[in-house]
């Protein structure tokens, strides 16, 4: 019998599901009006009767003080008076709710064989609307099934057993036209060149590979899995560089070859020394394309994967926060001007913040650091950056396998989700892939991953495995591939739990599905290491032991499926061979305009996305659970002012703490890679000194997020950037310790191509020798006095102030690393000494808007010259010094008792006392500035300012 248990608001409570529908509705250009009612419930499939259920609801899935419900049998028929759609996911996407509420109803004893969540709408609106209705708001067919009008169901539909039949894919006699034919009709991004190298490996043994051999070399050669074009050869403008991470951010890590450094570039995250009992670990992973296709589910198992990436790390780490970054296209996007197949920005916004919010705040992890940048390339392609970072105890950093170890699985059960995610992750997006791809998305379950987290860590600290690694891009495929590269592996895949009944052998073996881990456990452990998993309520599965043969083995109740030597599998892939180049757009000088009232300007900045308030994304976030946060991601008196960086507590009873930051700008990019590169790495190096790091303990990391590598331009520029970051590096002894690549970045539509902008993400992380020292960017009282650290230059070049005004052109901001890093000490050793009392670093926006948002944040006014600002000689004019971005400047608050011992801490630097903080006067704080000549170039109240900055996002 399948029941329907339909749970609504109760009449004295709000549907504010169906009043978000409708207003979504309106912004996405439907005309209305429209009127969406909404409830939630469970589709329940057993041996129970009505009453049971009604029982059962009563228990757990209804909240008898803000919902009521009622319960129906499938198929049945709605009332007439609306137009009603119901919304659940596909057969074999996965349902955390419909999982829970399966869990609870068993708990209680009733007899129920399946359930799966459904969300129903009763529309009232134009009826010839309602299929754009469903596809832009209501549903997404990547991972949604919808149902018009009644629910015509009889059973859940969860499939029916698999019938073995190995298949093998005959590669050996085709021409190159049919392998190309077969690499994509198979999903498998595999190049001429990669197919070849395999049919000539198969054909050396006389035979054609299995379905599933096939499947796992396209994982293990994919651009996700083996990043193989920057380890690749490349021919950049005549000079050959072979393996542009080895010779450019690998390098720099090892010639910088610091004794802090734990492990990098070897494991999930890089890791390095804390304190003489803990190390602590950083990744940053994208999941771009999933994103793209389904917001929600793609951001969703974005954070979900770079928390296994921090657990997977050594013998396990313990998560500690969590980081994002969002590039999406402007969310006031006219909705006529999307592209086939391509999402709104501004349901694509919400989405990957929902997943991202509701991944981390189920798991207890704060969400502390982000940024936003908003340009309309990435209208097809939205990038999401998610990282975490872990603590783990000395000595636990490191991993092995030995022969006669026991492949172990724990976590989510194998389904169908995340098919192809590794292969897919590696090609351009059309207007086909929502439906093409669909099966690529994975839907998280934090609850799950949660339960592991706590068995992992206490098995580490029981010494029951000797070796982990995240179930990630590739499934078991990539997990066991990669744990038993040096020995070999032999498989059971029947063994694998599934979320249900007709997955292939094949299916088994590449399925992304979620939470899942993959443990390296000594057979004198197995018993307790299964028994201790029984005990928290996590699956534990035996699928077969590591052996020394070099070989990777596949069966199926007996049969070999699979059959690869595991040397083919990781190094014989044939190298790839690009062409790149790099011309610089043409030079073209941006004049500052005239001296002026420049307040309008900065009331434009202020609201422009990449500046504006992030709170409506940030308060979503739980970013105070586990109480480790000591500077949060708002600050001030309001505690809703942009703070630089944001400071946990890794380890409880110590006051040293760790600074974690970003630095991310795109619009430089197209103008100058290398000089982009050079300011995101200086930005997200000065967002950590201005909270209170050392700058001689900050490491990086890198996400490179480019379009096509087979364009030599687009290659070309992200050749520089990589140069960048090795020259960068070195000069501010600053070691990469992780990084990520995601390359394809574009759309292809009409055969026209949509390439995102060039753009690296830096993330850092620093340390904080004593966290009752750190600083924060608000204005702390009035009389103190305002000091601007570092040289304003003449470079206008892809800043905010000449996208606001439409001046193009202009030269990038370029970084003087010396002056840099000379810079960063001595300002760290000022804050340590408390000479600072706020300190706020100067980027998008320049001097400007550091010192609008310092005043705001602290309700504090401010009245400033412009004429002692340090500067070069080309920067004499007042546009200038307000808005340029150059790096390696900060805005200090500073005692006047103060004053002179800052001066002589800052001694040999660019520095100048520019003004004071004031008080209200007869009405609301202003910011008052004049400018080089003694008039005034800014006026603003704090108040119109702050409401200019909160205005965009105010959703």
């Amino acid at each position: 019998m399948l029941w329907h248990l339909d749970i609504e608001p109760a009449s004295d409570q709000p549907d504010s599901t169906g009043l978000r529908a409708s207003q979504e509705a309106v912004e996405s250009g439907l005309p209305g009006p429209w009127r969406i009612a909404s409830s939630r419930g469970y589709l329940v499939e057993g041996g129970l009767t009505a009453d049971d259920l009604r029982d059962a609801a009563r228990q757990v899935l209804v909240d008898p003080v803000v919902e009521t419900f009622r319960v129906a049998p499938c198929p049945a028929a709605d009332g007439p008076s609306a137009t009603v759609v119901h919304v659940s996911p596909k057969p074999g996407v996965t349902d955390p709710e419909g999982e829970s509420a399966l869990g609870l109803l068993g708990d209680l004893g009733f007899a129920v064989e399946g359930v799966r969540s459904i969300r129903s709408y009763r529309i009232e609106g134009p009826a010839e609307q309602l299929p754009r209705l469903i596809q832009r708001v209501l549903a997404n067919d990547a991972v949604d099934q919808v149902v018009v009008g009644p629910l015509n169901l009889d059973r859940l539909g969860e499939g029916k057993p698999y019938d073995f039949a190995l298949v093998t894919v005959p590669i050996l006699a085709m021409d190159d036209a049919a392998l190309v034919k077969a690499s994509k009709d198979g999903q498998l991004s595999l190049s001429l060149a990669e197919m070849r190298t395999i049919q000539a490996h198969f054909r050396d043994q006389g035979r054609d590979p299995t379905d599933c051999e096939l499947e796992t070399i396209a994982q293990t050669w994919s651009e996700h899995c083996s990043h193989k074009t920057l380890r690749g050869r490349i021919d950049f403008d005549g000079k050959p560089i072979d393996n542009l991470l080895k010779r450019t951010i690998f390098a720099a890590t090892q010639e910088l070859d610091l004794d802090w450094l734990v492990s990098v570039f070897s494991d999930n995250a890089g890791v390095v020394r804390f304190d003489d009992e803990y190390d602590v670990c950083f990744k940053v992973e994208t999941h771009n394309h999933p994103s793209a296709i389904d917001p929600f589910g793609g951001a969703n198992t974005g954070i979900g994967g770079v928390i296994r990436d921090a657990l997977g790390t050594g013998l396990g780490s313990k998560p500690i926060c969590n980081t994002d970054v969002f590039c999406v296209a402007p969310p006031d996007l006219a909705p006529d001007q999307l592209p086939a197949g391509v999402l709104h920005p501004k349901r694509v916004l919400k989405g990957i913040v929902a997943g991202v919010r509701d991944y981390g705040n189920r798991m207890g992890i704060p969400t502390v650091n982000g940024a936003l940048a908003v340009d309309p390339a990435y209208l097809a392609n939205p990038l999401v950056f998610c990282g975490t970072v872990g603590v783990l105890p000395r000595g636990k950093a490191f991993k092995s396998v030995e022969p006669g170890d026991r492949i172990v699985a724990i976590g989510g059960r194998t389904g169908r989700d995340g098919i192809h995610g590794a292969t897919f992750s590696s090609v351009e997006l059309t207007s086909e892939s929502e439906s093409l791809s669909g099966g690529s998305v994975q839907i998280g379950n934090a609850i799950t991953e949660k339960m592991v987290l706590d068995v992992i860590v206490r098995a580490r600290d029981l010494g029951l495995f000797r070796a982990l690694t995240d179930c990630g891009a590739g499934g078991f495929s990539s997990a066991v591939g990669e744990m038993g590269a040096d020995l070999g592996a032999v498989v059971d895949l029947e063994n694998a739990p599934l979320k249900y009944q007709g997955l292939s052998y094949t299916e088994i073996w590449i399925s992304e599905a979620q939470e899942r881990m993959v443990l390296a456990v000594p057979p004198e452990h197995w018993e307790a290491f299964r028994d201790l998993c029984q005990m928290e309520g996590v699956e534990a599965t035996d699928l077969g032991e590591f052996v020394a043969t070099g070989r990777l083995t596949l069966r199926y109740h007996g049969e070999i499926v699979g059959d690869l030597a595991m040397d083919f599998l990781h190094d014989g892939r044939p190298d790839v061979v690009r062409s790149a180049t790099f011309t610089p757009p043409p030079a073209r000088a941006i004049e500052p305009p005239a001296s002026a009232d420049f307040t309008a300007d900065l009331l434009a900045i202020l609201g422009h996305w990449d500046v504006c308030s992030k709170e409506w994304i940030v308060r979503q976030y739980d970013h105070e659970v586990q109480a480790r946060t000591v500077v949060k991601p708002l600050v001030g008196e309001r505690e809703d002012g942009p703070g630089d960086a944001s400071v946990i507590l890794p380890v409880v009873g110590s006051h040293r703490g760790l600074a974690i930051s970003c630095g991310i700008n795109p619009r430089y990019g197209r103008l100058d890679p290398y000089a982009m590169a050079g300011c995101v790495i200086d930005e997200a190096v000065r967002n950590c000194v201005a909270v209170g790091a050392d700058p001689d303990r900050i490491a990086l990391l890198d996400n490179f997020c480019w379009g096509s590598p087979e364009r030599p331009e687009t290659l070309g520029s992200l050749v520089l950037a990589a140069q960048a970051c090795r020259d960068l590096a070195l000069a501010y002894k600053t070691p990469f310790i992780s990084g990520k690549d995601s390359l394809y970045n574009e759309y292809s539509h009409e055969g026209r191509s949509l390439a995102i902008p060039p753009t690296l993400l830096i993330s850092a992380i620093g340390q904080v020798p004593d966290v009752r020292r750190c600083t924060t960017m608000d204005f702390k009282a009035a009389g103190n006095r305002i000091v601007v650290v570092g040289e304003t230059r003449a470079e206008f070049g892809g800043s905010l102030f000449a996208e606001a005004r439409g001046l193009e052109g202009g030269v990038a901001p370029r970084v003087e690393p010396e002056v840099g890093l000379a810079t960063f000490r001595a300002l760290h050793k000022a804050i340590a000494a408390g000479l600072v009392r706020s300190c706020h670093d100067l980027s998008e926006g320049g001097l400007a808007v550091a010192l609008a948002e310092s005043a705001f944040a602290g309700e504090i006014g401010a009245s400033v010259s412009l004429r002692g600002v340090p500067r070069d000689a080309a920067a004499a004019t007042d546009a200038t010094l307000l808005f340029a971005e150059s790096p390696s400047r900060f805005l200090l608050e500073v005692e006047p008792k103060n004053l002179e011992a800052l001066t002589a801490t800052l001694r040999g630097l660019p520095f100048a006392e520019i003004g004071e903080t004031t008080a209200a006067h007869g009405g609301p704080p202003r910011l008052v500035v004049e400018g080089i000549d003694g008039g005034r170039v800014i006026d603003a109240s704090l108040d119109e300012m702050a409401a200019a900055w909160r205005r965009p996002l105010n959703w």
